[in-house]
């Protein structure tokens, strides 16, 4: 008894953390997805509507459109970072000179604010002044304006976020290869198994539950994409790269429609945790069953 009244006061901390940062906010958006309410409005008070903010974002072209770009830009995005992320740790597993640079440069954009990236980016992009327009035109003759071409602007915002976040997606999979046992990898190479085999039949399965747990943090990194995407494009041009956090955005600060707004985020949590739940249930649920 001693020690479990021990234990719960060992872990009050982090509950009390996880209610006033956690579970409290999330309630609070809850109810405020059920009103209709402008703060800044001349009557400011929240006014009961049932669910018709959710009602609303079903037949909403702009909130489904935002949808349909962000989940492609996460999928393109987060399967980018798996294989770089992948072969890097690979590669950063053997010696050669100039390692210990080179993981610290790949490592950098780690510890850079997202809207630091999204500026820098901007520099780099910017047709008159920045390198890559330069580049390219030089090398091959193309003029890259972000600010003109939809298809260049998603591109663009693609490759930042492999840029910012494939070193994470490395550093998680190192610690996975890097644990994993030696004796079924000496089997493979005895019975005369080859590099794919081994990949596939030994070195994919053990390192699932790890991948899986880095794939769980990029989705849900990357449905929420705002700062970065906000200050590189602003959404455009059009609405090319108005992902659904830079949608929330625009809905809750310049309209000052928070009911909508808060709607709008319950629903990507949901789709969030859906998604989370249909690659444990296809990838570790089976697994876990049969052992």
């Amino acid at each position: 008894m001693h020690s479990q009244k021990l234990g719960w006061l060992l872990l009050s901390p982090t509950i009390v953390i996880l209610g006033l940062f956690g579970i409290f906010p999330f309630i609070y958006v809850l109810w405020v997805s059920f009103h209709s309410w402008n703060p800044f409005a001349a009557n400011p008070g929240m006014v009961f509507n049932w669910a018709e903010n959710y009602r609303r974002l079903v037949f909403d072209p702009q909130f489904l459109a935002s949808l349909g770009i962000t989940l492609t830009f996460v999928f393109f995005a987060v399967v980018s970072e798996l294989v770089l992320g992948y072969i890097l740790a690979q590669a950063l597993l053997k010696d050669f000179p100039g390692k210990a640079v080179f993981r610290t440069i790949h490592t950098l954009p780690l510890i850079m604010a997202p809207i630091i990236v999204g500026s820098v980016w901007k520099l780099m992009t910017t047709p008159s002044i920045g390198i890559i327009p330069y580049l390219l035109r030089s090398w091959f003759g193309y003029d890259l304006n972000i600010g003109q071409s939809a298809v260049a602007a998603f591109t663009v915002t693609v490759i930042m976020d492999i840029w910012h976040w494939t070193p994470l997606v490395t550093l998680s999979l190192i610690a996975a290869l890097v644990s994993l046992p030696s004796d079924p990898f000496e089997q493979a190479q005895i019975d005369g198994a080859g590099k794919s085999q081994i990949f596939w039949h030994i070195t994919l399965p053990l390192i699932r539950p790890a991948l899986l747990a880095t794939v769980f943090i990029r989705l849900m990194d990357a449905l929420r994409t705002v700062d970065e995407v906000l200050m590189l494009t602003g959404g455009g041009p059009g609405s090319s790269t108005r992902y659904i956090g830079v949608h929330i955005f625009r809905e809750v600060f310049p309209k000052t429609n928070y009911g909508y707004g808060s709607a709008i985020s319950v629903i990507v949590l949901y789709l969030t945790i859906v998604v989370c739940w249909l690659l444990y249930v296809g990838l570790i649920a089976p697994r876990v069953k049969r052992g």
